[in-house]
This record gives C-alpha cells, sequence and structure tokens, in this order.
C-alpha cells in the first residue's frame, strides 16, 4: 500500500494478502510470464479484484521481490566480512545462484530489467553496488582474474539463470557443476588475454533492457 492511503477493508485486505500468497506461489512455479488467470484463480478471487488490487504485473513484482531480492544484500554482507575475498567472492555467487534455483520468478527477476518496477529495479541496482566491492576485493587479493568486470557478472548470471531454468525439474543440482567449470576459468592463475572487452555500462543497460517485456 502506497504512502498516505487508506487502510483497505477487512475483506479487501484479505483478498490482497490471498492475491500476494497466490502470485509468490505461481510466479515461484511459472515465472514472471505466469497467466495473471491462474493467480486469481488460486486465490478464488475473480481477474476484475485482481486488477483492482494489481493493476499491472509489474505491481505484483514490486510488491513481492524487492524483500525477496533484499536475501542478497545479506549474502553481499556475509561475502565483504569474509577474510578471504575469493571465498567471499565464491559464496556470494554460489548463494544468489542458489537462490535463483529455489524459485523460477526469482530466476526472472534477476536477468530482466522492468522499467515499469522501480522498486524491483532500485533492489538490483543496490545489489550490483555490492557486487563491485565484491569483485574489487577478490581482484585486489590477486585470486580473481584482473579482466573481471561487473558486467561480466552479469552475462554469467544471464547463461546461469538459463542453465537453472532448463534443469530445474530434471537436475535442480546441475547448476552446481556447471558454475564450477566458470568458478575455475576466473581464477587469477587459470587467466589468458581475452581480446573482447567487457560490455560498457550503455551496452549492460541495452542488453538487459532488451528482453524486458511481460505479457499480461
Amino acid at each position: 500500500m502506497s504512502p498516505g492511503a487508506r487502510p483497505l477493508r477487512a475483506d479487501a485486505a484479505r483478498n490482497r494478502d490471498k492475491l500476494l500468497a497466490a502470485a509468490a506461489e505461481v510466479f515461484g512455479e511459472r515465472g514472471l510470464d505466469a497467466p495473471l488467470e491462474e493467480i486469481a484463480r488460486r486465490a478464488k478471487v475473480s481477474i476484475g479484484t485482481l486488477y483492482n488490487h494489481f493493476p499491472t504485473r509489474e505491481a505484483f513484482f514490486d510488491a513481492i521481490f524487492p524483500g525477496r531480492l533484499a536475501a542478497l544484500d545479506r549474502l553481499a554482507a556475509t561475502a565483504t566480512a569474509d577474510p578471504d575475498p575469493w571465498n567471499g567472492f565464491v559464496g556470494f555467487v554460489e548463494g544468489m545462484f542458489a537462490l535463483q534455483a529455489e524459485d523460477r520468478g526469482l530466476n526472472d527477476a534477476v536477468t530482466k530489467r522492468f522499467p515499469l518496477a522501480p522498486e524491483l529495479n532500485d533492489v538490483c541496482q543496490r545489489g550490483f553496488g555490492h557486487v563491485e566491492q565484491i569483485i574489487a576485493r577478490a581482484k585486489d587479493s590477486g585470486q580473481l582474474r584482473p579482466d573481471f568486470e561487473p558486467p561480466d557478472l552479469a552475462t554469467l548470471i544471464w547463461a546461469m539463470s538459463k542453465v537453472i531454468r532448463e534443469s530445474m525439474d530434471v537436475a535442480p543440482q546441475a547448476w552446481r557443476r556447471c558454475l564450477a567449470f566458470f568458478l575455475d576459468g576466473l581464477r587469477a592463475d587459470a587467466a589468458h588475454p581475452i581480446a573482447v572487452p567487457a560490455l560498457t555500462a550503455d551496452q549492460l543497460y541495452e542488453a538487459m533492457a532488451a528482453p524486458s517485456s511481460t505479457r499480461a
């Protein structure tokens, strides 16, 4: 509920709570493109009631996922407190992908941009601030290859999210093997020069914005 808004009637508040619970369940099972009709059905309300409370799909995202993505703040705090910067980096990355592997909706949320979901975008932006610090510590320690940049982690997230999404039902731990290969390639002592530069901030924004359209 927005600041200054009047409190909901008891029945309306119950409907909103039921819709949020159903949406978290449906998005978790089917991803962010799941039909809104299925959310209304599970909440046992009409589609009109759904739209009265959440007029857009992005309104659901802003109500559900910022709280869930706050777990990344806790992972980042643990990573930056680790006396071994490489272990902190690995712990953050593994923890993030473990969260994604538990929830298809969250997996979608960290790999897409939703211009009409400002709270979700704010949380993602804050998360990238943490990432820069975690990467810098690991590079300064000499353990993470020196040419690895935050946009490179974004491309790793895209790749791993695909692995997670496609293997979740048949081999839910398969992403861990794939990640292990990636991490070995990121060690400084295994690095060799790469001719292609990291994405610029503008390129990263445009690439992330490209798949952002969602269907009501």
